[in-house]
């Protein structure tokens, strides 16, 4: 079977990683994806965008990149596409209008239980089959069909989670995988750093990141361990601070008491804070929410996110109730997704 694939985040491609595992060897990949799962059409790290301003600079080469792929799809007997709702839904339409009896099928959904409900209408009628992530995604979907729970990726690529709390003497920062969020974050996480003393600092960098983006992007590190394996540190840490995304719900999920911050670009927050209407954006307090539960950790956002608002919560977070909310997200998410997800494809 040829299979092409549309997986352009860092995150996406963790997934699609697992899912190869179960992949017949009959499958070949083509389209967009990591270098070291095979041979995508371009490096990963040229797709890369962070916010509106930056997504409009690129329209261009993006508008190219949709047609090529809409010519590879020509001989592949499937579409899988990941994530990345803003470039994926518009090519699900052109590949739809193009090839109508292609099946395509699409996993980690657009968030259209936040914002943009509109996008469930257009899912559902470019898509043969949705694969979610999210146990009440699906109530807002009409073809029921269409639509599996299919479980949460994350609890493939975890492997180990807390049996208690640990006292390492370890605390994990996190500041994003992005240019923006990094340089946001680190002028305030070397403060914070410096106002936790006799600890051990461990900044988790994305292993793909070379020496001279890491010193042009990060600055001043040399206070801190550093660290390319999230998963083992965050383990090992008992306490993180983290940027607003996946590993927030990486964190909750190994049992990881942490603080969540996040600093945008001004008009990507302004625009985005007028049509996104949830009350929390990281994951675990947003599931929390759904269950009727009080939020499991605190998070600051733009202004708010200070050395004395991210130390306060880290000396008065009851984290013993935290451990014993992580363990309620992990029933709560039941299993992992890659091999329900292979079958789908597969079948």
């Amino acid at each position: 079977m040829k299979l092409l694939v549309c997986a352009m985040e860092t995150s996406s491609n963790i997934h699609l990683k697992e899912l190869k595992k179960h992949f017949n060897d009959d499958i070949e990949m083509v389209g967009v994806f990591d270098k070291e799962l095979g041979n995508p059409l371009y490096d990963l790290t040229a797709l890369a965008i962070m916010g509106i301003v930056d997504a409009l600079k690129k329209l261009r080469f993006f508008f190219k990149l949709r047609d090529e792929l809409v010519e590879l799809a020509s001989d592949c007997d499937k579409v899988l596409l990941m994530d990345s709702s803003g470039f994926n839904l518009p090519l699900a339409k052109k590949l739809k209008a193009t090839y109508p009896n292609k099946e395509i099928i699409y996993y980690i959904l657009p968030q259209a239980w936040a914002w943009k409900q509109g996008r469930v209408k257009k899912l559902e009628e470019y898509c043969s089959k949705l694969c979610s992530i999210i146990p009440f995604e699906s109530s807002i979907y009409n073809d029921k069909e269409k639509i599996t729970y299919v479980g949460h990726p994350l609890l493939d690529e975890i492997h180990n989670f807390k049996k208690e709390l640990t006292k390492s003497g370890k605390i994990a920062f996190m500041p994003g995988s992005r240019k923006t969020e990094i340089k946001n974050h680190m002028p305030i996480f070397r403060e914070l750093a410096k106002k936790i003393p006799n600890k051990e600092h461990i900044l988790i960098i994305p292993q793909k990141f070379d020496k001279e983006y890491i010193t042009k992007t990060y600055g001043d590190i040399s206070d801190f361990t550093i660290s390319t394996k999230a998963h083992e540190t965050l383990q090992e840490a008992e306490y993180g601070f983290i940027c607003s995304g996946t590993a927030t719900l990486e964190a909750a999920l190994i049992g990881t008491p942490f603080t969540l911050s996040y600093i945008a670009k001004k008009i990507d927050y302004f625009i985005g804070s007028r049509f996104v209407k949830l009350s929390h954006v990281g994951l675990a307090n947003i599931f929390f929410e759904k269950m009727g539960k009080e939020e499991i950790h605190k998070e600051f956002l733009q202004e708010n996110v200070s050395v004395e608002n991210l130390l306060h919560d880290y000396n008065t977070m009851d984290k013993k109730l935290f451990f014993e909310n992580s363990q309620i997200l992990r029933e709560y998410l039941q299993n992992g997704s890659s091999k329900n997800v292979a079958s789908i494809i597969q079948n």
